[in-house]
């Protein structure tokens, strides 16, 4: 039998207890989890960087992942949180804050619910760490098998980030910047699928302006000249 895995993603960071009493709530419920830290280092607050950061690496995580998100501006205020179960069999925990936006677009779900069930929430619950005291027990009573529907009543609307979208017009994609990682890399909103249509339309090769300054495009960072910018894809298919 396969252990069940919980992924956490945070912007707690690492040098305080915050991470640590979540994952003893989770492994206090059921010792056999697997717990997997996608980051806690998420720009505090920063909702749309934690909807990427968890929309970039949610599939490679196998069927059944309970994922619980706690970047969370509105904690303690009258916002819902969120339990969502989507059609690839992925369990998603998170506040009603738009976080869930990017993945509920590319695996859209099969129930939603407000989590709202205190028979299944730590018996005192803070205002300030609903994180441990919500969503990290019941993602724990999620995989001892206990089903959405005993964890709270269906939610018919949530809230959802306004996000940009590349614009192909003739022979010109015009993308912004959603995403910049550790590396420096300024991940854009164009598509792969977008580059490729444009490619096979364009007979002068593809070519990149950023700011006025042309960007060749590589295959790999290594076709660059040193100090130079140029264009790619990246790993999740984006430019």
């Amino acid at each position: 039998m396969k252990r069940p895995v919980i992924a956490l993603l945070t912007d707690f960071g690492e040098q305080d207890y915050f991470v640590s009493s979540m994952k003893g709530v989770i492994l206090g419920i059921n010792p056999e989890v697997s717990l997997v830290d996608i980051t806690h280092r998420v720009p505090s607050f920063g909702v749309e960087a934690a909807a990427f950061q968890l929309w970039a690496s949610y599939r490679f995580f196998p069927e059944g992942t309970v994922f619980v998100v706690v970047v969370d501006p509105g904690v303690g205020s009258p916002r819902e949180v969120l339990l969502a179960a989507t059609q690839s069999n992925y369990f998603f925990i998170a506040p009603d804050n738009g976080v869930l936006t990017r993945v509920l677009k590319d695996d859209p779900p099969s129930s939603v619910r407000f989590l709202q069930e205190k028979s299944y929430f730590l018996l005192e619950v803070s205002r300030t760490f609903e994180g441990r005291d919500r969503m990290a027990p019941a993602a724990a009573q999620l995989t001892l098998g206990v089903p959405c529907e005993k964890l709270g009543p269906e939610c018919v609307s949530y809230k959802e980030l306004d996000l940009p979208e590349a614009k192909k017009r003739g022979r010109t994609i015009k993308g912004q910047v959603v995403y910049i990682d550790k590396f420096g890399n300024a991940i854009t909103n164009v598509t792969v699928r977008q580059l490729e249509e444009l490619a096979r339309e364009s007979k002068q090769g593809l070519r990149c302006e950023a700011g006025g300054v042309a960007v060749p495009f590589r295959e790999s960072y290594t076709q660059g000249d040193r100090g130079q910018p140029l264009f790619l894809i990246g790993s999740v298919g984006l430019v």
